[in-house]
């Protein structure tokens, strides 16, 4: 069987009809024991089993899955990777994500579909001007590649911006991430499965968590639809269903869970080759390598988890993007779509021991959550295998609210909260 995937095993599996290839990823009945336990078959859960058989050597795991690979927010959002945030821990996070998803198809033999095309965040006055300033000191302060955009770059990078003089938003500048760009959703969740299962990982799909095993005040395992599950270590993360997997272990989050919406236009020829974010509007806008506008948009303002959200808010959407670019003013949408994301107070990720020791959280991305996905993996492997803090980490551990050391990153996400 073919396992390695390159050119010459393309050539070779084309001649031969496509006859060897192996399944991309196994998909065993769950043993009653493992080392730890992985719940969220979405991107972070996958990372988090790659990276504790890849960087610990851990592989006696179990990733669980409720309905299928990348089927929920991993498959539903607009694709965006940057780490231009504006505090140090949020930098340290996102710059780690970043650097890996440069490098994620040749480690994963699996292309990503990485594309570093630049991200532009616009600004429509003199005081979003100043505060674009003084975002950019502040990222490269960091060490992030971050630039302060005139109106005549933005020009330059995104031409078929409405710069008429009757424009509703007009723009001043903005800031710039060269680095920043676009990777395929799809492609990083079925990457992390194939190679997370070809280290050992067993994956689990259609098996829903039901409750917790708790002994003498510690988790031991999980309760699912295809029985019990046990493990000295389980990790969680299932974004905008933290709270009520939560509710099953017993505790509470800060955590509210919104619809966030996105749709696709019908595929163009190339027209705009960069990311434009636009945090007056509340619209960001990309284009897929298939030709397809991807549109995404601010937050449904009531917690919700139905996956379509509600019409006002996506006509709200249309209707920024037109003024942005009344060029796009004839074409036909093609879907659309809401995933569930998981909003947290300061609008930072929480990664830690959850109240119920032997229980490990990553949750709280927002709307940051792809973006972050090799980052989230990582730490949230380390907190499994070691039982303690990544010092990237640390700071995102649930005890920052009772110390009020909150990482207010609301403006660092682009759009409304």
């Amino acid at each position: 069987m073919t396992r390695h995937y390159s050119a010459l095993a393309l050539f070779k599996e084309g001649v031969a009809g496509q006859t060897g290839w192996e399944k991309a990823w196994r998909s065993p009945d769950p043993k009653p024991r493992y080392d730890a336990i992985v719940i969220g078959g979405g991107g972070h859960g996958l990372a988090t089993a790659y990276y504790l058989a890849r960087n610990h050597g851990v592989t006696n795991v179990a990733l669980l899955e409720k309905g299928w690979i990348g089927g929920g927010n991993t498959g539903r959002n607009t694709t965006v990777v940057r780490s231009n945030y504006f505090y140090p821990e949020s930098a340290a996070i996102y710059g780690l994500a970043h650097s890996l998803y440069k490098t994620l198809s040749k480690d994963l033999n699996y292309n990503a579909m990485f594309s570093a095309r630049g991200i532009v965040t616009l600004a429509h006055s003199e005081a979003g001007m100043e505060t674009a300033a003084r975002t950019v000191n502040a990222i490269q302060a960091n060490g992030i590649d971050c630039e302060l955009f005139s109106v005549e770059d933005v020009r330059r990078v995104v031409p078929i911006y409405n710069f008429g003089p009757d424009a509703r938003y007009p723009v001043y500048g903005g800031t710039w991430q060269p680095s920043g760009g676009t990777a395929r959703h799809d492609a990083v969740a079925w990457g992390y499965a194939r190679a997370a299962s070809r280290l050992g990982v067993d994956i689990i799909q259609n098996c829903e968590i039901s409750g917790f095993i708790i002994e003498n005040g510690r988790c031991r395992g999980v309760v699912t639809s295809r029985g019990e599950i046990r493990a000295e270590r389980t990790g969680m993360a299932v974004a905008g269903h933290s709270s009520v997997l939560a509710a099953k272990a017993g505790f509470r989050l800060p955590v509210n869970s919104y619809a966030l919406q996105a749709c696709v236009s019908e595929p163009v020829k190339p027209i705009i080759d960069t990311v434009v974010i636009s945090p007056d509007t509340g619209v960001y806008v990309s284009q897929s390598d298939k030709g397809e506008l991807v549109i995404g948009g601010a937050l449904d303002r009531i917690p919700s988890y139905g996956q379509r959200g509600n019409l006002p808010v996506l006509e709200g959407v249309i209707a920024g993007m037109l003024d942005m670019f009344p060029i796009f003013g004839q074409l036909k949408m093609m879907r659309q779509w809401a995933g569930i994301v998981d909003v947290v107070p300061d609008s930072s990720p929480i990664i830690g021991e959850s109240p119920l020791p032997g229980l490990f959280l990553n949750c709280g991305w927002g709307t940051g959550g792809f973006k972050a996905i090799p980052a989230g993996g990582t730490l949230l492997a380390h907190l499994l295998a070691t039982g303690s803090h990544h010092d990237i980490s640390r700071p995102f551990d649930l005890d920052r609210f009772p110390r009020g050391r909150l990482i207010d990153e609301a403006a660092g996400s682009g759009i409304t909260h």
